[in-house]
């Protein structure tokens, strides 16, 4: 069983040729709401993908907060660790450009009010192969977690922030992409960026989009895994869909050449579709994905 500790937002999406400049207004095509959030996105990518998953947080009193609650059970998550704050749930406002790139403006709502894991929450994590855990919960909630976690802990830094040595020595796994890995280390090059957090923990990952995704550990394993080639509609969630079936794949034993793949290409299969959640392949069809491709590595 995988655990996600972390946020949901119901996402605000608009889709617009490009991108407004500060002070412009553009006439945009397209406007979805979906349910999202970093947290709730990675734990239905890894329900998709094939994992049993629960899913701790928090949604507001507001009707949001059933539309977030219900898409996560239609997934198969299991939501009794998700609880109800008086107040609005999460929001993500998303501009989508043409071509798939995106920006993002999170106000947390409930997510800002978790403090950290109830007891019964960790008794859920105990029994958890994976826990997942993401930057949109307040920092001291994440930490309680991630320390209090017998369970593999894997860390997506994002927002990308400072973060605490108490967080860093908790975690087994730390998935960033090559910004949030410059920005944590100050180190541009990607190569050197995973050196540099490697002296912090014992495996990275640094995702390149196009360009593939760098794996390292302290046993001095480092490889490179390609990206899966796809034509980007919305590149919205591709991250947390990358690390739900990476964590789904690494629990089952997989070598990281493989988990890597396997992530890619649920990835490369949510660029092709419009929205967050509403975008990620289920398990048939990575596996389908995955038998049409060439063998890659070991």
């Amino acid at each position: 069983m995988i655990t996600v500790f972390g946020s949901a937002n119901m996402d605000l999406v608009a889709y617009v040729p490009r991108a407004p400049h500060l002070g412009e207004t553009v006439t945009g095509t397209e406007f979805r709401t979906v349910p999202g959030g970093k947290g709730a996105n990675q734990a239905i990518a890894a329900a998709r993908a094939g994992a049993e998953v629960a899913f701790v947080g928090a949604v507001g009193s507001d009707a949001f907060g059933p539309a977030l609650r219900a898409a996560l059970d239609q997934a198969g998550v299991n939501t009794d660790g998700l609880r109800v704050t008086d107040g609005p749930s999460g929001i993500a406002h998303i501009v989508v450009e043409e071509g798939g790139g995106n920006s993002i403006i999170v106000v947390p709502g409930a997510n800002g009010t978790v403090d950290g894991p109830s007891a019964e929450d960790l008794a859920v994590i105990e029994r958890s192969d994976a826990l997942l855990l993401q930057l949109e919960l307040p920092m001291a909630a994440v930490v309680a977690a991630a320390v209090a976690s017998p369970a593999p802990v894997i860390l997506t830094p994002a927002p990308v922030v400072a973060l605490p040595d108490e967080l860093l020595d908790a975690v087994t796994l730390l998935v960033c992409n090559e910004h949030e890995a410059a920005a944590i280390t100050g180190l541009g090059e990607p190569d050197m960026a995973l050196e540099a957090l490697l002296a912090r923990v014992p495996e990275l990952v640094v995702t390149l989009g196009s360009k593939g995704a760098l794996y390292g550990s302290r046993d001095g394993s480092r490889l490179w895994a390609p990206a899966v080639p796809a034509r980007a509609v919305d590149t919205t969630a591709a991250g947390d869909t990358f690390v739900g079936a990476l964590a789904v794949a690494r629990a089952e034993g997989r070598r990281p050449a493989q988990f890597l793949r396997f992530a890619s290409t649920a990835a490369a299969l949510s660029v092709q579709r419009p929205g967050a959640s509403t975008s990620m392949p289920y398990r048939r069809e990575i596996d389908r994905a995955l038998e049409a491709q060439p063998l890659a590595g070991p």
